[in-house]
């Protein structure tokens, strides 16, 4: 797992951005908590905290999560398994979901695809519940049996909406939306560049649906 010193906004942003949060799935537990001392450490130079912002991912192990701050808000990046892509891509586990399609405008066009990411090894989201904003808690793995079995994904501890892995609210919770993907690129397999759409790609976060 990396060390906020491993994670900078893009070059030319501030050295000593502080706005980030390292955690995995032992930490997850403290999603509701998280949110408030996520936005005590966003900078105070508005300049700054809307610059680009690098995470290197190349210590992430499959299965973990780490979460930073982009323009205040708690992004969730996640590594997911083989097992995980397998789920979400599962019929039976898409036929739950409120919106399986993404069809609702809470990502970029280049994520519009059933990873909802530019690699579908890396999830990239906006962990702020559709709701009425609490912090889902990161739980990969399933619960329960049966049919009304939860493949594991995300699960707001507020008011009990789940999401999948990729973001991708479950029926009959209260969410109404997805969880956002922000803009973002991958300057190389190893780099998530937060704030900055790929080349050719034009996406403005203020345009979707619901935060």
């Amino acid at each position: 797992m990396e060390n906020a010193s491993d994670i900078q906004p893009a070059p030319g942003g501030r050295r000593n951005f502080l706005g980030l949060v390292t955690t995995a799935t032992a930490a997850a537990g403290v999603g509701a908590c998280l949110w408030p001392f996520l936005q005590s450490l966003a900078p105070r130079d508005s300049a700054a905290a809307h610059l680009p912002v690098d995470v290197d991912i190349s210590a992430l192990p499959p299965g973990q999560q780490i979460v930073v701050t982009w323009q205040g808000k708690p992004v969730f990046i996640t590594h997911r398994t083989p097992q995980a892509l397998a789920v979400l891509q599962d019929a039976a586990q898409t036929a739950r979901l409120r919106d399986g399609p993404s069809h609702d405008n809470q990502q970029p066009p280049y994520a519009t695809n059933w990873h909802r990411s530019l690699d579908p090894r890396y999830g990239v989201v906006v962990g702020i519940c559709t709701h009425l904003g609490c912090v889902p808690a990161y739980k990969p793995l399933p619960e329960g049996r049966g049919e009304a079995s939860w493949p594991g994904g995300y699960a707001c501890p507020c008011h009990g909406s789940k999401f999948d892995l990729a973001g991708r609210v479950f029926r009959g919770a209260p969410a109404p939306y997805n969880l956002p993907v922000p803009p973002y690129s991958m300057p190389s397999p190893t780099v998530i560049r937060l704030g900055e759409n790929p080349a050719g790609q034009d996406f403005d976060f203020s345009s979707i649906l619901q935060l």
